[in-house]
């Protein structure tokens, strides 16, 4: 698949810090024309610069990849965590939906539920608008490039002034010794101020996210309430969370 191609250029680009044409094309089993419109790709998504012949990286080691390119990784997982997660709410909650990959699945999986959800990405909003019995509530803020995620004091002032039932977080790290972490700083305030405003906290994560720790400390996994994953969680993972008073969800 072409999506899983790019995760594997990307990662390997990002690992050697630059890449031939020719080297991508043997790496991937792709033709070297194949490779070249697929860094034209990348190299638009602001992964990687091109130069002659090949690329080299754009993204830091602890960088997260662009919306774009996660948008496509893992589906089938983040699908299966979000039907999860909208189980675990009931008509009538107040909900705020964080931003990223796997929280867009679950407001898919939302649209047709009687709820008041205030997302926190605009792709989200995008998927809630029009949704018949959904009460769609959409806070002030500046939405970051590519990712479309709400952030800054005008953020900030709209998640203060509400309380909800229940916040469904996305992460970039989550273990029991850092908690939960994300990589950007404005993305990790926004994420403690929806827990501040909740009673419950669910994070909906891919397996691969409980073995990392990001940049960004958000908050101890004593803030948290449920953890909603993928059957590839490692027991050693899911252990020490379930020790904490974490709920947890292996889907």
């Amino acid at each position: 698949m072409s999506a899983d191609r790019l995760k594997q250029i990307t990662d390997a680009v990002r690992e050697a810090g630059q890449l031939g044409v020719a080297e991508l094309a043997e790496r991937t089993g792709a033709s070297e024309m194949t490779i070249r419109r697929d860094l034209e790709t990348l190299a638009a998504q602001g992964v990687l610069e091109r130069y002659r012949g090949g690329a080299r990286t754009l993204l830091l080691r602890g960088d997260e990849p662009p919306f774009a390119l996660r948008a496509h990784e893992g589906l089938e997982s983040k699908r299966r965590i979000a039907a999860e997660v909208a189980g675990l709410i009931v008509d009538g909650e107040s909900v705020v939906l964080d931003s990223g990959t796997t929280c867009l699945e679950v407001a898919r999986a939302l649209a047709n539920r009687r709820l008041t959800v205030v997302p926190l990405s605009l792709h989200a909003v995008h998927e809630l608008t029009g949704a018949p019995q959904l009460t769609l509530l959409v806070p002030g803020g500046k939405p970051r490039a590519g990712e479309l995620a709400l952030t800054g004091p005008l953020t900030l002032s709209s998640l203060a002034a509400l309380r909800f039932d229940t916040a469904i977080l996305g992460c970039c790290g989550l273990g029991a010794a850092d908690g939960l972490t994300a990589h950007d700083l404005d993305d990790a305030a926004v994420k403690r101020a929806a827990i501040a405003s909740s009673r419950r906290v669910v994070v909906a994560t891919e397996a691969a996210k409980l073995a990392r720790t990001a940049l960004a400390f958000v908050a101890p996994i004593t803030d948290l309430h449920a953890v909603v994953t993928d059957s590839t969680a490692s027991p050693d993972d899911t252990d020490a969370l379930t020790a904490a008073g974490v709920t947890v969800r292996r889907v």
